[in-house]
């Protein structure tokens, strides 16, 4: 390991601090935005078909309670804010924070789009920006980021676990856009029940900023911790019964920079292992779509398996509490494959 104990305690300390200050400017701005959001009706709508096209029968009986009371959208934008002035102001770093925070603010910039467009409609199709376009604009997003990782940070290569770098030149450019845009829409995927992907995306920047810490990542690490403090405050409302949800604004900005987050750590070959519950529910979905169009059936009940889980008739509540458990398990195996595997 790089770290001596005195060095790694005062980075806990600046880590624990900055984490610290945006739980407490995320908690100072969730009222102002409660207001605004009751105010001017910002209420989710309940999707009635699929992307596939036919009616979601299984979902709207599932959630049907649920939307019978208006619950706000949109409340990512709180969080974005929040992480967006606490690194600029206290954890900025060319090498280590600009990438992450312009894909959390890029992918944030698209999910607000998306949900204005789905508050704004009419209806209750689906309401908000066509998949094929969203997953355009942050593609776009994610070439151009990598562009900037490989041409002015000069990173070539990734690390393969246990067998050492991989040198790809300038094909990390469309490695890094595919890993934005993947880890972009599984966690979008799975922000489907109270506090879900709050909880998993907290716990999956929890285990990225140790691997940070342990590779004296200092500033990177801060940005993880940064994303833990508020999307603490975020689930404070949002476990079940949710008072909010994050909506597209919150999802693909967390989901987005995540995937910047595994880059810089080296640790792309753990990102499917520290989010395992992500490429799981982003499978299943892709599953059940593939199944219906070339089998001419359904594999789940519902997809994605949170919904299928639902509709076997585990609560909500059992399938947040033990995904989350599955999510802290891959995230400590994640961390001891790293120390393993040579990324410290």
């Amino acid at each position: 390991m790089q770290q001596t104990l005195p060095n790694l305690t005062h980075e806990l300390t600046g880590t624990f601090l900055l984490s610290v200050g945006a739980f407490l400017l995320a908690m100072f701005l969730t009222p102002l935005y409660t207001f605004v959001a009751y105010r001017y009706k910002f209420w989710k709508k309940q999707r009635s078909t699929s992307s596939t096209g036919e009616k979601l029968l299984v979902f709207t009986k599932l959630h049907a309670n649920k939307f019978k009371r208006n619950i706000p959208t949109m409340a990512g934008i709180v969080f974005v804010v929040a992480i967006t002035v606490i690194t600029f102001v206290f954890d900025n770093d060319r090498s280590q924070t600009w990438l992450p925070l312009a894909a959390l603010i890029g992918g944030g910039l698209v999910g607000l789009l998306d949900d204005i467009i789905n508050i704004r409609g009419q209806g209750t199709g689906v309401a908000g920006l066509r998949s094929s376009l969203k997953f355009a604009m942050i593609t776009i997003i994610g070439v151009v980021l990598g562009w900037y990782f490989f041409s002015k940070i000069g990173v070539d290569a990734v690390h393969v676990p246990f067998l050492g770098d991989w040198t790809l030149g300038w094909l990390i450019i469309p490695l890094f856009a595919f890993v934005v845009v993947a880890t972009g829409n599984a966690v979008n995927i799975s922000d489907g029940l109270d506090g879900l992907a709050g909880g998993l995306v907290s716990i999956a920047y929890g285990a990225f900023g140790i691997i940070a810490l342990l590779q004296d990542q200092a500033m990177l690490a801060g940005f993880c911790f940064i994303v833990v403090g508020a999307l603490l405050s975020y689930l404070w409302f949002n476990i079940f019964p949710a008072r909010f949800f994050m909506g597209d604004v919150g999802s693909f900005a967390l989901g987005t920079s995540l995937g910047v987050v595994a880059i810089l750590t080296n640790s792309l070959f753990l990102l499917p292992v520290i989010g395992i519950v992500f490429v799981i529910e982003a499978g299943s979905s892709l599953i059940q779509i593939a199944s219906k169009k070339l089998l001419k059936r359904k594999i789940f009940l519902s997809a994605p398996i949170h919904h299928h889980l639902e509709a076997i008739g585990w609560p909500e509540t059992k399938v947040t509490m033990r995904f989350w458990v599955i999510g802290y398990v891959a995230a400590f195996v994640g961390v001891l494959l790293a120390i393993a595997g040579g990324h410290i």
